[in-house]
């Protein structure tokens, strides 16, 4: 494993981010939450810590804690926000309400030289409402704030630092390099964290794992079951089996790029299965988004058991698990949250499937997937893929799934997808950022009165959705040049039959979702 820092999640919205900024910097971190069993993560290759903000205060009775391992380790610790509140409490600093609140940007004054700070003025992202009055034995104070004396500290013996600001979020320009600072000049940690590294080691990780069994692959065509798909075939070849299972669900062309793509491009075993018409059977006469998501979970189970059945079911199965997908299912206060709705993926498998997990992207974020399918030689249509609703069309195309109404749905997004291209809109890696991040067209079984040849028609209304975001969490609608949205709606009414109201959704995220169902 390459050199690793390990990151500790005590509650705040943006520890993700922190991880994400490291691993920009090819530095591989694990973000952890703050009460995990810390001793049997620290490794050899663990060069230290960095502790996340968070909403509590330290002073509080059930305030989070720095496990005790942390320091008994002996490594260079950096506290963000929360984190160097707690690393004060923790050791003899005083914490205490602030009489002013400093949130979003304010300018610190850096006065002393430090390895993580450079020297002057800059621009950061405040976001607390305690302060440090008082500094534990052996730090000393490396800038300040109008309103907080000590922005940020330091024990250089100990190569213990603090910020009270955000420096993992872009509102603070030089977040980045302090972050780099701390990974590499301070805990010496080695860069080597690139697509070329994680494919070398993916790769005689699964060999071990999987030795000279068969392993099962479902494909989807999506990124992620690509990408996993690909590691596996480059690692053990024609042990791989998949299967691509045509559900009708897909959009435009999409059934036949993929097969065509993994038999053609990458060399893959692939077994194709048109279950167009047992989907549709099982989708008949339901409208609620949940039923939809669990009746074809239950079709795909059914039909990959066969499959599985027919190759005298192999003992691995590639699952194209990502790193946010690790880290929300042991987020901190996990069990409060509310359910916006079940996982995007086709349902999960039935506890009877003896299958041992094979998970080649599970340390992995989304860009980084794509970075390694990129080195991989999987083409850019694969890679660049938008995100697609595990369920397909199926939640895009509300109230019942009929065929007529998914080849509605599928023309009208062919449409908006190309007028996007030709315009230069859609993300690509060269491409300058401003892009829209996702489009798609929804249909709505909500029909209107129109006009059409001196003809009343009553027909149904196909939405437009595009919106632009970093991380998906949150997005705001994309501003779409209003020739363009004039020139989609045109050709949806004129070209796709059953259609003759075409709206455009100015939601952000939140307060709706980017999805419809």
């Amino acid at each position: 494993m390459p050199d690793t820092l390990l990151v500790l999640d005590f509650g705040s919205q943006y520890a993700q981010l922190i991880a994400r900024r490291l691993r920009e910097q090819n530095i591989f971190c694990r973000l952890l939450p703050w009460d995990a069993p810390l001793r049997e993560h620290i490794t050899p290759q663990v060069k230290g810590f960095v502790l996340s903000g968070g909403p509590a205060s330290v002073y509080a009775s059930e305030a989070p804690k720095i496990p005790a391992a942390v320091f008994e380790s002996g490594l260079p610790i950096l506290g963000i926000c929360y984190g160097m509140q707690a690393l004060t409490h923790a050791l003899g600093g005083r914490v205490a309400p602030a009489e002013r609140r400093e949130y979003g940007p304010a300018h610190i004054r850096v006065t002393a030289s430090n390895p993580l700070l450079p020297v002057g003025e800059q621009l950061v992202w405040m976001s607390h409402g305690d302060r440090i009055e008082a500094l534990p034995p052996g730090f000393e104070a490396l800038a300040s704030t109008e309103n907080a004396p000590f922005a940020a500290m330091g024990d250089p013996k100990r190569h213990y630092y603090g910020v009270q600001f955000h420096p993992e979020v872009h509102h603070t320009p030089q977040g980045s390099e302090i972050l780099r600072r701390f990974a590499v000049d301070i805990c010496g940690a080695r860069p080597e964290w690139t697509p070329q590294s994680i494919i070398h080691q993916t790769i005689e990780t699964l060999r071990r794992q999987i030795g000279d069994q068969n392993v099962l692959a479902a494909i989807s065509g999506g990124v992620d079951s690509s990408v996993a798909a690909a590691l596996v075939h480059r690692a053990v070849g024609n042990q791989l089996k998949a299967i691509f299972v045509d559900t009708g669900l897909l959009r435009q062309g999409e059934p036949e790029l993929v097969v065509r793509t993994f038999r053609q491009h990458l060399g893959v075993q692939l077994t194709a299965v048109n279950a167009v018409e047992d989907f549709l059977q099982a989708l008949k006469g339901l409208t609620d988004p949940e039923a939809k998501r669990r009746a074809i979970g239950e079709k795909f189970i059914r039909i990959f058991e066969e499959y599985a059945q027919s190759l005298g079911n192999p003992p691995f199965l590639v699952q194209g698990t990502i790193y946010p997908d690790v880290i929300e299912s042991r987020a901190p206060d996990k069990a409060h949250a509310h359910r916006i709705k079940s996982h995007h993926n086709v349902g999960g498998l039935p506890e009877n499937f003896d299958f041992q997990l094979v998970e080649p992207l599970r340390e992995l974020f989304k860009d980084e997937v794509r970075a390694v399918g990129e080195a991989l030689g999987l083409p850019a249509h694969i890679v660049w893929r938008q995100p697609f609703p595990g369920p397909g069309l199926a939640v895009r195309c509300l109230g019942e799934v009929t065929w007529e109404r998914l080849e509605r749905l599928r023309q009208a997004d062919a449409i908006f997808l190309q007028e996007l291209e030709a315009a230069g809109l859609l993300p690509h890696r060269q491409q300058a950022s401003g892009g829209v991040s996702q489009a798609f067209a929804v249909l709505l079984p909500v029909r209107s009165v129109g006009v059409m040849g001196d003809q009343r028609t009553y027909q149904e209304t196909i939405v437009l959705r595009a919106v632009t975001t970093e991380d998906f969490m949150t997005a705001d609608w994309a501003r779409l040049p209003h020739d363009i949205l004039g020139r989609v709606a045109n050709r949806i009414v004129n070209e796709v039959a059953g259609v003759n109201r075409v709206v455009y959704d100015i939601t952000s995220k939140p307060p709706a979702t980017i999805e419809w169902e």
